[in-house]
């Protein structure tokens, strides 16, 4: 069925006066549009919550909204709600295209269309300092943020490991606008450089110590059947090939002579674990555990691929 405007006129927007008016009114709309939950917020009171606060200027993050609720909006705020539920559940616009932000182990970053919004389950393990694979988090390691879209990893990779300099990589120069926007409001720029090049074509010369992905993985017959909401996203941050595995290929089977002795590889690749047994039937890697269990990210030594 078609999506529909929201139920509410807008000669009748008066009616909602209160901030828990509006956080009512937007789980109703949502719940009735069936927007599809999976860039942030996992149900529609959430991200009602994140959408009113964000439309009326009220802080989001450990910000309480409750001592708000029952305080009026003003006709320029009521309107900026009414655009942001139109846009989320007409237009199926993610949330966080809709605010400019995304908010990733407690770390913001600007998005917007030009990036896939940051969700990757690696920045569980980058808060962890990669324990136990890296054994000295506090020494001068080289790191590689491959396919960075908004530089989240990259960003994410420089405050875990204080000495640590980074290279955020990117095929598409729309996507380094937006990582190099983040690097600066960050303040890593000292240590954290965005760089356009097709995977590793562009580093000759460079090693590292640890290389991190979320490449596009999602294979064509998943692309299909993906949500309004994804289909906002960049096409070519998201479809990997026929099985997904197309630029896991490239990054796998170059990964050797860009990793220093003793590197890792860590790969992101979704629900895409029987493809890539499939298609590399003679690694061995090691699955690591995050919030989504332990079929997600894999782990391989640069030994495992010599």
């Amino acid at each position: 069925m078609k999506n529909q405007s929201p139920s509410l006129t807008t000669s009748s927007l008066s009616e909602l006066q209160t901030l828990r008016d509006w956080v009512r009114f937007f789980v109703s709309e949502m719940t009735r549009s069936n927007v599809f939950f999976g860039h942030g917020s996992a149900n529609a009171l959430d991200e009602a919550v994140y959408l009113v606060q964000s439309a009326v200027h009220l802080p989001v993050s450990g910000g309480d909204i409750s001592p708000f609720l029952d305080a009026r909006v003003i006709p320029s705020e009521r309107e900026r709600l009414y655009q942001f539920l139109t846009d989320r559940t007409v237009k199926r616009r993610p949330a966080s295209y809709i605010t400019g932000e995304s908010w990733l182990q407690g770390h913001v970053f600007q998005v917007d269309e030009r990036v896939i919004i940051p969700r990757s389950f690696i920045a569980e393990l980058l808060a962890d300092q990669l324990t136990p694979w890296v054994n000295a988090p506090e020494a001068d390691l080289q790191i590689l943020d491959l396919c960075t879209g908004s530089g989240c990893l990259g960003i994410l990779a420089a405050y875990a490991f204080e000495n640590a300099r980074v290279d955020c990589v990117d095929l598409s120069a729309q996507a380094l606008e937006v990582a190099r926007a983040n690097i600066e409001q960050h303040q890593v720029a000292d240590r954290v450089q965005a760089i356009e090049s097709d995977l590793y074509n562009a580093l000759t010369g460079r090693t590292y110590d640890v290389i991190v992905t979320n490449p596009p993985y999602v294979n064509e017959g998943s692309m299909g059947k993906l949500p309004a909401e994804y289909l906002q996203e960049p096409r070519m941050a998201l479809a990997g090939g026929e099985d997904g595995m197309d630029l896991i290929r490239r990054i796998i089977a170059e990964a050797p002579q860009y990793l220093n002795d003793e590197g890792i590889l860590i790969i992101e690749l979704g629900n895409e674990k029987q493809f890539f047994e499939d298609a590399f039937p003679d690694l061995a890697p090691v699955w690591l555990e995050v919030s989504a269990g332990d079929e997600q990210v894999l782990l391989l030594r640069k030994e495992d691929l010599v």
